[in-house]
């Protein structure tokens, strides 16, 4: 291979292409941003700061990233567009010198039952091909081995219309991997019929017990008690095999119920379309406690859970013909014998690191170049830190820092450079210890010519940056403005809020909490737990920490709910899980708060509830209580315009004359979380219940939201609050938060410390999954796993006071709490 010889010597004066190397804003405006404008250098790493609200989503994502991504999806032709999704231009000026964006976001991955690591990663896709190639006996093509797939055979006559035309017979087979059973959700579900209906009560008594079948004439009991199927005063105990069918199964059937056309269905069917159809997090309270109650999911007993088709289980390599050089590592936890060789489901079963062992221990010229893309994207995983995940696991049920490292993939090896990656607080769910990890491939996208814009609250990965952009002063309507450009060393002289508390640090309890008792976990073995026993002590802030990985998550969400002890201490769960809301949704709306404020401007006005929702009888009838009037243009962007008859206020002009305390509906909804406190605590508009409400958002830091602000506009820091501003008002006495300090600002962890030792103080016992060693020094008790992830997991290698953790540093967290204090 010969390499042409330059004789030509670089000119001295710029060449005019390369003087393109800044990205600039002029005069953004997207949400909260008020008239900015900053230059950003390119081909460098610059991270963006500032406290939870100030505006950084807005600029990095809101503005830069979706102009870039709008400017390329009008590169395609209209037919092409019509497919993607629209994007509005941002409120800005200027936008100058963009490149191609990729986005890698904190949006948890689909959570449909059937997508699972190995499908969002192509991983499955290459593993299919590789089976369906080498696997022995052969089974067929790569749709063979998918669970996505169902195995389908036809036979009949077809008309081929040609010439005469002729009628032609014809047999179809297509073999799929898919489980006929479970249909590729690896878990079927059981109804409890107890929870259906009391037996010893008739229909007339009201034997169902199902949430909508109350006895009082309502349809939905009608159909059953005057069907004619069924004797309404005769209790189902004593019920024929035939009536039990009717009951419970029988197909849709069309009955006349005074005159009316209906259709009866069994119990059985009506229940799995009206519940189990629906998205869990979805449902309304106590929907959602019965399906808890009355549906059992359990592991497929024809698949095992695997998803696949016992063909597609039958099918294994490196029982034979292909010779495998190395072992399989040996923690996998997957039985394989030497001479059987392994399926599909085993190797999705493995531990990513032990599958990447596997398949570099396969050699088969044939394949060559798929095993070594398949090595290439298994090795990322390790690289990445996600080594310890299996490919079988459902996307759904990873964290929001495992969903973005997994996006992460299929960029670590790609050979694009000058385009512009942004990431969104890549170190969220990381130890200490990963974050160097995390670090080095940020600097490694750099290094190849690309321009990495990241959103970050930790100084770990500010301290990397090449340019710092810190957003502020405040939140909200207090934000939105950049308060300082430039360097690492300039933002720590700097007098802004980030720059001040750039280099706090926690220090530990001089005296610890005494428990008042102990939750006792029992033979833990979810997911990697190697039998846990552990106490976890009540009446403290007790924090469970540990590399991403180790088993944090698996004992606190996966064992301790299940407990003999947990239901009786009223275990309270506040996980990562996204907040469901359409843009009708606010946080008025979400925590309960609107009931009360309503209520009161009834009493006030002597008219009834409904009028003040903007849902309900109070929608201005111009754009049904949306505010604004949504225009759909096909594949160009759609237009929102607000709404001329009630000028955005969402209400009817009659409702918004009636007041309480001198202000309407719409100007209550437009008020801060802060202003609403005051103004519901005393006067003419005191209404304790809103207040109560009302403190608690102010309590978890989000004062400065609008009680009308759609939740769709909300970071993800911002929407975790919520959630706990909510739940802490139930009655439960021991409260669990899975990384509280996600999207925190370095001064706003300062706040959330203060809010769980009033938690804990009033008698409430505070278990926190944290990796910020703020939390871990102000703990009282900490429970360490480790000692590493995945196999290498799941045992508790330390319990005690954060004093003990430092002083033994015999662990991974141990070593860097102690660096963290300067111990």
């Amino acid at each position: 291979m010969s390499t042409a010889t330059r004789t030509d010597t670089q000119s001295p004066a710029l060449h005019v292409a390369d003087s393109h190397d800044l990205i600039r804003v002029h005069g953004a405006r997207v949400n909260n941003l008020k008239d900015v404008s900053i230059e950003i250098p390119k081909r460098r790493l610059t991270v963006f700061t500032g406290i939870s609200g100030s505006g950084k989503s807005s600029l990095v994502f809101g503005t830069i990233a979706a102009e870039s991504q709008r400017l390329i999806n009008e590169t395609y032709s209209a037919f092409v567009q019509g497919f993607m999704p629209t994007l509005a231009r941002p409120e800005v000026d200027v936008l100058d010198g963009l490149t191609t964006a990729i986005i890698v976001d904190q949006q948890r991955m689909g959570a449909d039952p059937r997508s699972t690591v190995g499908t969002a990663t192509d991983a499955n896709a290459m593993l299919r091909i590789l089976f369906s190639r080498l696997g022995q006996p052969h089974i067929g093509s790569p749709n063979a081995f998918s669970f996505n797939v169902a195995s389908v055979r036809a036979s009949g006559a077809i008309t081929v219309e040609r010439g005469a035309g002729k009628t032609v017979k014809q047999t179809f087979t297509r073999t799929g991997g898919m489980c006929p059973r479970c249909e590729g959700r690896g878990m079927v579900s059981d109804i409890d019929l107890t929870q259906l209906y009391d037996e010893s009560k008739s229909l007339a008594e009201g034997a169902i017990t199902v949430p909508g079948y109350k006895v009082d004439g309502h349809w939905t009991l009608r159909i059953f008690t005057e069907s004619g199927f069924l004797d309404p005063d005769k209790p189902i105990r004593e019920y024929t095999e035939t009536e039990r069918h009717d009951l419970l199964h029988r197909e849709a059937t069309k009955v006349k119920v005074n005159g009316i056309n209906l259709t009866y269905e069994g119990l059985i069917p009506k229940v799995q379309k009206s519940f189990l159809s629906k998205d869990r997090e979805a449902m309304q309270p106590h929907i959602r406690a019965f399906v808890d109650r009355a549906v059992t999911f359990t592991a497929c007993p024809e698949c095992g859970g695997s998803r696949l088709s016992e063909a597609a289980r039958s099918s294994r390599i490196g029982g034979s013909g292909v010779g495998i050089s190395g072992s399989v590592g040996s923690g996998s936890g997957v039985g394989i014998s030497s001479s059987g060789g392994i399926n599909i489901a085993d190797a999705c079963a493995m531990q990513i690191s032990d599958l990447a062992e596997w398949v570099r221990g396969l050699d088969e010229p044939s394949v060559a170049p798929l095993l070594a893309t398949l090595r290439q994207t298994l090795d990322s995983f390790v690289e990445i830190g996600l080594g310890y995940l299996s490919l079988d696991r459902a996307s759904g049920t990873l964290s929001g820092g495992e969903a973005q490292r997994v996006k992460m993939i299929r960029h670590l090896g790609s050979s694009l450079t000058d385009t512009t990656y942004v990431f969104d607080e890549p170190t969220t769910g990381l130890h200490p210890h990963d974050i160097q990890r995390m670090n080095g491939l940020l600097l490694r996208l750099r290094d190849k010519g690309n321009t990495v814009l990241v959103v970050e609250h930790k100084p770990e990965t500010i301290a990397i940056a090449d340019h710092v952009v810190d957003l502020g002063p405040g939140a909200g309507a207090a934000g939105g403005t950049v308060c300082f450009e430039g360097t690492v060393e300039g933002l720590r002289a700097g007098g802004t809020i980030t720059g001040r508390h750039f280099d706090d640090r926690a220090s530990l309890k001089e005296t610890v909490r005494t428990p008042t008792g102990a939750l006792e976990i029992r033979g833990a073995t979810a997911h990697n737990l190697r039998d846990v026993d552990v106490d976890i002590p009540l009446g403290v802030l007790a924090v469970v920490t540990g590399v991403a990985g180790s088993g944090k998550s698996s004992l606190v969400h996966g064992s301790l709910p299940h407990q003999p002890g947990a239901a009786d201490a009223g275990v309270v769960s506040i996980d990562q899980g996204a907040i469901r809301g359409s843009r009708r949704s606010n946080p008025a709306t979400y925590t309960g708060l609107l009931d009360p404020i309503r209520k009161a401007f009834a009493k006030a006005n002597g008219v009834k509830p409904a009028l003040f929702s903007s849902n309900s009888e109070g929608a201005c009838p111009n754009c049904n209580g949306a505010g604004v009037i949504y225009t759909d243009l096909a594949m160009m962007a759609g237009v929102a315009v607000t709404c001329e008859e009630c000028e955005g206020k969402r209400f009817q002009a009659s409702v918004l004359e009636y007041r309480l305390g001198g202000r309407d509906i719409s100007e209550v909804l437009a008020m801060s979380v802060t202003e609403a406190e005051e103004f519901f605590g005393a006067g003419e508009a005191g209404t304790p219940a809103a207040h109560r409400v009302l403190t608690r958002l102010a309590d978890v830091g989000l004062g400065y939201l609008s009680l009308g602000q759609p939740l769709t506009t909300l970071s993800g820091g911002e929407r975790q609050r919520l959630k706990l501003a909510t739940h802490m008002g139930e009655k439960g006495g021991v409260y669990v938060l899975d990384e509280p300090t996600t999207g925190l600002h370095l001064a706003d962890v300062e706040q959330l410390l203060g809010l769980l030792d009033r938690l804990v103080d009033s008698g409430k016992s505070v278990i926190v999954v944290e990796h910020h060693q703020a939390v871990m020094a102000h703990a009282d008790w900490i429970i360490d796993l480790g000692p590493g992830a995945g196999h290498d997991g799941g045992r508790i290698v330390f319990e005690g006071t954060p004093a003990d953790l430092v002083a033994a540093r015999s662990t991974l967290t141990g070593e860097h709490l102690a660096a963290y204090v300067g111990a």
